[in-house]
């Protein structure tokens, strides 16, 4: 089966066509001189780029915040409760709900649990902190979970963090029934697939969502039409997370496997106690041993591993580790891995040499230094100026070579990836921001690359798997990064098959 998509601009080239066989690229040229096909497209000078890879997706949180209970635009605790209050209304069972950041809010503290009660009354509900490494739970859920109070986190507020958060958010989850999570995993697909994105990295895990969990999505992406799904599992390879990942034949043993916590909740594990809480660093989640064994057995069995590590100390355990199997099993098998470390917000120059040197990845957020950089964001709140201003330093990891992936985090920061690379451009430091097609192209090759799937010649080469996206504009793509345009997505080409309009 052919299908020509003609007469569209190809990066900054007008009159173009591509042709696909076979979920391929076969031909790329003038569209004067296209080949014939069974099917022909006709982008009408529509832009035609590589589609989207958002590298860093939690799927089923993310469709339930965009079917249910959306906290970020609460501008006040008041009106968080009161979203919730409505929400109660609505929906039955567990109310579920993202999003909350107390930053800017007048109160200057998040919900307790009593607050929370007051409005739902005796129903469990868990309502997570923006960046999801902190929740404020009900009552009800507290009391739904045996032995929560000995859990390092817990308050008797009801505001969790650290292994409190994880018992909790594991309990609130698990009582999701299967009609709604299909119908959420199935809104972030679709919602993906119109924001032109033809594959998601999905980091699932035992403290993010269940096996279970990532079976029925991976199931659901077989059989939906919309993007590929790649999946991951955060679990220590001492704990069967190989086991895992050899069984569902997932992409790498990692992503979100939680070596530290978030800023926001200050639970990143930093090398100097935080600016607003100096009786804190943050924490450490596993012994370096623990660390070792597992990328020891993940490089020995080509596995690539993946860590969730924001703090500085968090990076240099990691790295540490990643030295220590270097020295055993030498330089060659590790790069071969190309052990991703996600978000990435807070790394040196050493720090940033060993990756290179090693052949790491670095899958990135750049909606984080948009949401809360700048010289009164939440990085200067919780770091200081001078540490605030050191986060996210995307241009010194592509100019020391560093592969780059970027991603959404979604639900902690939506889906939108055109935001994305013009977030990366606009760094709210200066000179720390990429450069325009590195950062597009960190956004589109960069999540084959990270995932150890690219084309060796590049997305838009022939023989290239046909992931492309087309574009309701009549810019070049030059011209869409240099405006920071955001352009509907007229139609996205999974494998070849089209997704959307196909006029």
């Amino acid at each position: 089966m052919s299908l020509l998509v003609s007469d569209v601009t190809v990066g900054d080239r007008p009159g173009r066509a591509v042709h696909v066989v076979d979920g391929r690229i076969a031909w790329v040229g003038a569209a004067v001189d296209a080949p014939a096909s069974d099917r022909t497209i006709t982008g009408e000078g529509a832009l035609l780029t590589p589609a989207f890879v958002d590298a860093h997706v939690h799927a089923t949180a993310t469709g339930l915040a965009l079917t249910g209970l959306d906290l970020h635009p609460s501008m006040s605790l008041a009106t968080a409760m009161a979203s919730v209050a409505d929400h109660v209304g609505t929906a039955k069972g567990i109310v579920l709900g993202t999003g909350w950041d107390e930053t800017p809010w007048p109160e200057r503290r998040g919900p307790t649990r009593h607050d929370l009660d007051a409005v739902v009354g005796d129903r469990p509900a868990y309502l997570a902190r923006v960046d999801v490494h902190s929740a404020t739970v009900s009552t009800a859920l507290l009391d739904a979970v045996p032995g929560i109070a000995a859990l390092s986190g817990f308050s008797a507020d009801g505001r969790l963090r650290l292994d409190a958060h994880h018992a909790a958010r594991r309990a609130a989850y698990g009582a999701v029934g299967a009609d709604q999570r299909r119908a959420a995993q199935r809104a972030t697909l679709d919602a993906a697939a119109a924001l032109g994105i033809g594959s998601v990295h999905e980091m699932a895990g035992p403290e993010v969502s269940g096996a279970d969990d990532l079976t029925g999505l991976l199931g659901l992406a077989r059989e939906h039409p919309g993007p590929l799904v790649l999946g991951y599992w955060g679990e220590l390879a001492e704990r069967g997370g190989l086991d895992v990942v050899r069984e569902l034949g997932l992409t790498g043993a990692g992503g979100d496997l939680f070596c530290d916590g978030a800023f926001g909740s200050h639970t990143a594990a930093l090398s100097s106690p935080y600016t607003d809480r100096p009786d804190t660093s943050g924490a450490l989640r596993f012994e370096s041993a623990s660390l070792v064994d597992h990328l020891r057995a993940c490089t020995s069995a080509g596995v690539q591993a993946g860590f969730h590590c924001i703090g500085d100390a968090a990076v240099n355990q990691v790295l540490d580790a990643v030295g220590t199997v270097v020295a055993e099993l030498g330089v060659a098998a590790v790069r071969t891995c190309r052990h991703r470390l996600e978000h990435l917000e807070m790394v040196d120059d050493a720090a940033i040499t060993r990756m290179q040197a090693w052949g790491m990845v670095a899958s990135v957020q750049p909606a984080f230094d948009a949401a809360w950089g700048g010289h009164a964001g939440m990085y200067v709140e919780r770091l200081g100026l001078a540490r605030a201003e050191a986060t996210n330093p995307f241009a010194d990891l592509a100019d020391t070579g560093v592969a780059l992936a970027l991603g959404s985090d979604a639900p902690v920061t939506p889906l939108d990836p055109w935001g994305g690379v013009h977030a990366a451009v606009d760094h709210r430091t200066h000179g720390s921001g990429l450069r325009p097609f590195d950062a597009f192209d960190a956004a589109t090759h960069g999540g084959w690359y990270a995932a150890r799937a690219e084309h060796p010649v590049g997305p838009l080469a022939v023989g290239a798997p046909a992931h492309l996206a087309l574009w309701a504009t009549p810019e070049t793509l030059s011209a869409v990064l240099a405006g920071r345009a955001r352009p509907t997505c007229r139609l996205l080409l999974v494998d070849g098959e089209p997704i959307g309009d196909a006029r």
